[in-house]
């Protein structure tokens, strides 16, 4: 990129950014300091802006410049994240929205140890979350980086470290600062961001190919250097039974993983009532579908029009399809609407990532001050209170996420939060699940879910390709890989819900009726819900 086009994106990074901190800044004159306020929002915002929040939520870094980019170089096995990430939102929806905003008040803690034993309950479902929110936020911080490299024309070193570092501070000072009230009004001009800009860029493909799906796809084929294969399933997960097997895992943890996403969940404590909630996830349905068909659109528009050789040369994992696509809808490097257009989509993905980070971190911190730093604290000794921890873990957590994020920084990041997806499904979603619908249910199956479920998915990912014994691992240079495939999913999320079981029927301790009874008709009907 030349200097004016650089110049041009980092102006409209700076305005993004003093945006955010004047919301925040005003946002933090404006409230009294309670848990409420801080993990969320007051309990305030109204359907509309719930949904806009959590469509800005979940359309991360992964799903603006990965899941694209995947598209770019994959064709139609790209296209399995997009579905993956769109329908696992009807499992919030049918099974979980209305139940978690009845049962729980901040975190999803809340939710199972309303009817078991507080303390081993809540540490196991703190730790698993705060693992799920490190894992999602590596994934931000990877698509940041590859993101200004473009930018400046370089492709590591000095730039990504800087890059890296300044997201994190910020998303530390928007989550101390603001709280849940100042990250969802970041979130929600986020979202109105990136669905126009999405917008402009489908729209344009389109007009290049006159409106003709077959014309762009042909074109796609016809680019990507695999003819029709590119078309066809298999291109990235057919090639033996261990690639099918990995994609039965993928799909099966972006299906699953969406029900046990701490920063998601989060979003359902910010509406005053459980309807409210059912309705927020009705309203970002719509805008999140919309926008993952659109970027299926750009996926095959980027392998068309920009091809596979140039997105491989600017970034092998394809996160910047987006960003050269938009330069060449605009008329190429050398032009002015090139420029404009591409700084205008870089400074939307850049907004993304802050925008996400922010919520993840809040949802990270919540986990560790309201459920391990109020379990795990001595009683008698000098108390801080539960927001003053959160705001000191969101620091704590920002520089793990940083360290990560640099280790990280040359894998796809739709890549990385399908990885997070599979941890959420394995270790969130079976203790969610039992505690809401198993009357049977004890604390010792709860513990034994989570952990059952999380311990062997981190592991079969350290064992894994991702980490060691491959080109493009974490580690290429060593090689302890065990297990043969990408993504745990597979195995793991079952281990969770076995688990669940076995630490169930083992268990000595009697399961509360009564107390299953009450969080029944409280999950259902909303009686005592905060």
């Amino acid at each position: 990129m030349t200097g004016g086009h650089q110049t041009l994106a980092l102006i409209l990074f700076s305005v993004f950014v003093a945006v955010t901190l004047a919301i925040t800044t005003w946002v933090s004159r404006n409230r009294h300091g309670s848990a409420e306020e801080f993990y969320a929002g007051g309990r305030l915002f109204s359907p509309m802006e719930n949904g806009f929040a959590i469509a800005g939520d979940y359309a991360s870094a992964a799903s603006f410049l990965g899941a694209p980019g995947l598209i770019a170089l994959f064709g139609y096995d790209g296209v399995l994240y997009t579905v993956g990430f769109l329908v696992g939102w009807l499992v919030v929806l049918f099974l979980l929205a209305e139940l978690v905003r009845n049962c729980g008040r901040f975190t999803l803690a809340d939710v199972v140890a309303a009817r078991m034993t507080e303390r081993p309950v809540r540490i196991a479902a703190g730790t698993s979350s705060v693992t799920v929110s490190v894992l999602y936020l590596v994934a931000q911080m990877v698509g940041a980086g590859s993101l200004v490299a473009l930018l400046l024309g370089r492709t590591g070193g000095a730039e990504q470290v800087w890059t890296v570092i300044g997201v994190g501070a910020l998303m530390v000072i928007y989550v101390s600062l603001g709280g849940m009230r100042a990250t969802t009004w970041i979130q929600i001009v986020k979202a109105v961001a990136l669905l126009g800009g999405t917008v402009v860029l489908t729209v344009l493909v389109m007009v290049r190919f006159h409106g003709n799906v077959d014309r762009l796809l042909l074109s796609a084929a016809a680019h990507s250097g695999h003819a029709a294969d590119f078309l066809a399933p298999g291109l990235r997960y057919g090639g033996d039974w261990t690639a099918r097997l990995d994609f039965i895992s993928l799909g099966l943890a972006l299906v699953l993983g969406t029900a046990g996403l701490p920063h998601i969940l989060s979003r359902f404590y910010t509406v005053p009532t459980a309807q409210a909630a059912r309705r927020s996830v009705l309203w970002s349905i719509g805008l999140i579908g919309g926008f993952y068909l659109m970027s299926i659109v750009l996926g095959f528009g980027a392998a068309a029009i920009v091809g596979q050789q140039a997105i491989r040369a600017s970034n092998a994992a394809g996160n910047t399809a987006v960003p050269l696509l938009a330069l060449d809808l605009g008329g190429g490097a050398g032009s002015t609407a090139g420029a404009v257009l591409f700084a205008v989509v870089a400074a939307v993905a850049f907004a993304t990532i802050l925008a996400v980070v922010a919520g993840i971190t809040l949802a990270s911190s919540a986990s560790v001050a309201h459920d391990l730093y109020a379990s795990l604290r001595r009683r008698g000794g000098r108390q801080r209170s539960e927001v003053a921890v959160a705001r000191i873990a969101a620091v704590g957590i920002g520089l793990v996420a940083i360290a990560l994020g640099l280790l990280a920084r040359d894998l796809n990041v739709a890549f990385l939060v399908g990885l997070a997806f599979a941890v959420a499904a394995s270790s969130n979603l079976p203790v969610l699940l039992y505690s809401l619908f198993w009357r049977e249910f004890t604390t010792r199956g709860a513990v034994w879910s989570v952990y059952g479920g999380l311990i062997p998915a981190l592991a079969l990912v350290a064992l894994s390709p991702v980490v060691s014994g491959s080109p493009d691992a974490l580690f290429p240079g060593v090689d302890f890989q065990f297990f043969p495939l990408e993504n745990p999913g597979i195995v793991s999320v079952p281990l969770g819900f076995l688990a669940g079981w076995l630490g169930t029927v083992t268990s000595s301790e009697p399961p509360d009726e009564a107390k299953h009874a009450e969080t029944e008709v409280r999950s259902l009907t909303g009686a005592g819900a905060v």
